[in-house]
């Protein structure tokens, strides 16, 4: 009997003894899991953190290039140094590999800026809740030129007069009912009608900007121009983004003399052949990620560039 009991209790303790090498082990395994997720974190962290800080500088960088272009040129055209994509380029051509963090030295940058007035300014429709109805009628023709459904315009027009406050004490207040403000791209969806399918389509042609804006004819798209100047057919706006390639527009009256065929009745602060804004576009990959933003420049003059804003895409 007592060599039985002895037995048993000599396997109880190799049973208890196993037991307490596998908790063991799962709690130093679950240690070393949680340091690792840490370091990991860390990691992400910082090459988040590097990813800013390059973009960061070649916003910097499309700012210099955009205060020496208005230095020596008075109006903005896409054979200009800045129109010139930047296409995807090592950062380790530019810093000394010995002295570079691993991390930079695997990157590539690239990017591009964008003439914003080349699209059309969707903060034309309303001003201080009063709609546009010229501008409405822009809109509309530029849906239709896109194959879009032109009702879309009146909407939008809608929306944005109900979330601006209105200046005249006179007129009822609709601040119990006001919707969110219309600011970026994607706030469109918020409009009856739109999808995403539809904007999609809509975004190489629309733009919020802060304040009304006229369309630059150097740098407009067809389906644009079309819609700024109503006796402009389709054809004839693809027929003036031709020939301003051999020779840009130098002033407005410039522009109206090479309309084919057509007079222009428009007043000075729907064309331009200068800009104001201009978007800039920037991806970065490091190592195992990447990173893509988005900002809006406004220029005032050669000395004077302000960044309003910064997306991350």
């Amino acid at each position: 009997m007592r060599s039985a009991l002895s037995g048993r209790q000599r396997g109880v303790a190799v049973i208890t003894a196993l037991l307490l090498t596998t908790l063991a082990i799962t709690i130093v395994a679950s240690l070393f899991w949680q340091q690792q997720v840490q370091v990991r974190s860390i990691e992400n962290q910082r090459l988040q953190l590097q990813k800013q800080w390059i973009l960061r500088g070649a916003i910097d960088w499309a700012r210099l290039i955009l205060r020496e272009d208005a230095k020596y040129s008075s109006i903005d055209t896409l054979d200009e140094p800045w129109s010139v994509p930047l296409s995807e380029t090592r950062l380790d051509q530019y810093v000394e590999n010995g002295r570079v963090d691993a991390d930079v030295a695997d990157a590539a940058l690239s990017g591009s800026i964008i003439d914003a007035q080349s699209r059309y300014n969707l903060t034309n429709l309303s001003l201080n809740g009063i709609i546009n109805p010229k501008e409405v009628l822009v809109f509309q023709r530029l849906l239709t030129n896109v194959h879009l459904n032109p009702a879309l315009a009146q909407a939008t027009a809608d929306m944005m007069a109900a979330s601006q406050p209105r200046q005249d004490a006179s007129a009822p207040s609709n601040n119990n009912s006001r919707f969110m403000g219309l600011a970026q791209m994607d706030d469109l969806l918020a409009v009856p009608g739109f999808s995403a399918e539809i904007l999609d389509k809509l975004r190489e042609f629309i733009i919020f900007l802060p304040h009304a804006t006229p369309i630059n004819v150097n740098t407009a798209p067809a389906e644009v121009l079309a819609a700024r100047i109503d006796t402009l057919s389709i054809s004839d706006a693809i027929f003036l983004v031709a020939n301003r390639k051999s020779a840009s527009f130098r002033d407005i009256a410039d522009f109206a003399q090479r309309l084919p065929g057509k007079s222009l009745s428009l007043s000075g602060n729907e064309l331009a052949v200068a800009t104001g804004y201009f978007l800039v576009n920037g991806k970065v990959r490091m190592s195992r990620a990447g990173l893509e933003v988005q900002a809006l420049i406004e220029r005032n003059g050669a000395t004077n560039t302000r960044l309003i804003w910064v997306r991350e895409n």
